[in-house]
C-alpha cells in the first residue's frame, strides 16, 4: 500500500473535494435562459477575468503547449536557483485563480481581498491547513476559465496526452520527480501535501525539542512520498550532564500534483457541459476510486504517474454516463 489508511482517506477526501467544488462552481456559472433558447449549455462571463478564445475542437493544442512551456520555465528557474522570480510567478498564480474562484460565489471585490491574503499567507506563513485549503479552489478556477472552450474531443485527446507525457516525465527522464522534489523543498508545492506528522508542518521547517535520556544518539531516516521527498530537521537540547546530540530525521510526506486535480475536473466540465449535472457527479465517483486502486496497490518509496490510472477513471465514467443516457 502506498499510503497508509489515514493519510490515503486524506488525500482521498480533498481530491474528491476539490471535484465536488469544481462542479458547483462550473453549475453556477450556467445561464440557464441561453442554454435554453441556444439548446446547449452555455456559461455566463466571469466577473473579473475572460475566457481563452480557443476553438473546442482544438483547443487541446494550446492547453498541451502552455503546459510543457510552463514545465521548461520552471525548470529554469530550477536550474538557475531563480526562487524569488519562482515565489513572485506562484504568488500571482495562487491569487489569480483564488479570485476567479471566490467571485462565483462572493461579491469581486470581496473575492479580491480574500485571495489576496490567503495567497501571501499561503506563500510567507505556509501551514499544511491553509496550503490544502487553498488547494481546493485553484484548479476549479482552471474549469471555469477552460470547460467553455472543450469538447469531448479535445478533453479525450489532452488526457492522453498528458496521461502518456506523465508517464514519459515520472518513469523515463523523471524530470517530474525533479519538479515535485524542487518544489516541497522551496515550499512552493502545487497540489495536495499531507506529512504523516501532523505537527510537521509545511516541508523545511525546522522544530526544537527537550530530551532527558542520555543515551539519545544520533539517528537519520529517509521516507519517499509519492512524488516528493520532505525533510524536518530536529534539534535536540539536553543537560550538560548528557551527551549533545543533533538528531536530523525525514518526515514522510504524502503529496499528489496539481495537475492530477485539474485534468479530471475540466472532463467532468466537459461531461456537465454534454450531459447535465447528474451525469457530472458520477465523474468523481470513478476517478476517487481509479486514484484509490493507485493508493491500495502502489508500492511506498517509489514514483507513479497518476493520470494514468485517473484517466481510466475518467474513461469508465464515460462509459457509465454514456450507457446511461441512452438506456
Amino acid at each position: 500500500m502506498k499510503h497508509n489508511y489515514k493519510i490515503t482517506t486524506i488525500l482521498l477526501t480533498i481530491f474528491l473535494l476539490s471535484q465536488l467544488i469544481g462542479i458547483g462552481l462550473l453549475y453556477l456559472t450556467i445561464d440557464k435562459q441561453k442554454s435554453i433558447d441556444s439548446g446547449k449549455t452555455e456559461f455566463k462571463d466571469l466577473a473579473l477575468q475572460e475566457r481563452p478564445q480557443l476553438e473546442e475542437q482544438t483547443s487541446y493544442i494550446p492547453i498541451i503547449i502552455m503546459v510543457f512551456i510552463g514545465t521548461i520555465l520552471l525548470l529554469i528557474l530550477i536550474k538557475f536557483k531563480l526562487f524569488i522570480v519562482w515565489k513572485i510567478w506562484y504568488l500571482l498564480a495562487i491569487m489569480t485563480t483564488l479570485t476567479t474562484s471566490f467571485a462565483v460565489i462572493i461579491q469581486p471585490t470581496i473575492a479580491i481581498i480574500l485571495a489576496v491574503i490567503l495567497g501571501l499567507w499561503k506563500v510567507f506563513k505556509p501551514n499544511i491547513y491553509i496550503h490544502n485549503f487553498t488547494e481546493l479552489f485553484i484548479y476549479p478556477a482552471i474549469a471555469l476559465l477552460f470547460v467553455p472552450v472543450i469538447n469531448l474531443f479535445s478533453i479525450t485527446m489532452l488526457l492522453i496526452l498528458i496521461s502518456i507525457y506523465d508517464a514519459y516525465a515520472v518513469w523515463k527522464s523523471k524530470h517530474m520527480v525533479t519538479l515535485a522534489e524542487s518544489q516541497t523543498k522551496a515550499q512552493l508545492f502545487a497540489g495536495l501535501y499531507i506529512p504523516y506528522n501532523s505537527k510537521q508542518g509545511m516541508p523545511g521547517s525546522t522544530s526544537k525539542t527537550h530530551i532527558t535520556n542520555p543515551t539519545t544518539h544520533s539517528t537519520s531516516s529517509t521516507t519517499h512520498s509519492s512524488k516528493t521527498t520532505s525533510a524536518t530537521t530536529t534539534t535536540t537540547k539536553i543537560t550538560p550532564s548528557q551527551h549533545t546530540t543533533t538528531t536530523t530525521q525525514e518526515t514522510r510526506t504524502a503529496v499528489l500534483g496539481g495537475g492530477d486535480i485539474a485534468f479530471p475536473l475540466l472532463f467532468t466540465g466537459v461531461m456537465l457541459k454534454l450531459y447535465g449535472l447528474n451525469a457530472a457527479l458520477i465523474v468523481p465517483i470513478f476517478t476517487t476510486i481509479a486514484l484509490a486502486l493507485l493508493f491500495f496497490y502502489g508500492k511506498p518509496n517509489r514514483y507513479y504517474p497518476a493520470m494514468l490510472f485517473i484517466s481510466a477513471g475518467c474513461a469508465v465514467s464515460y462509459g457509465v454516463i454514456y450507457l446511461l443516457h441512452f438506456i
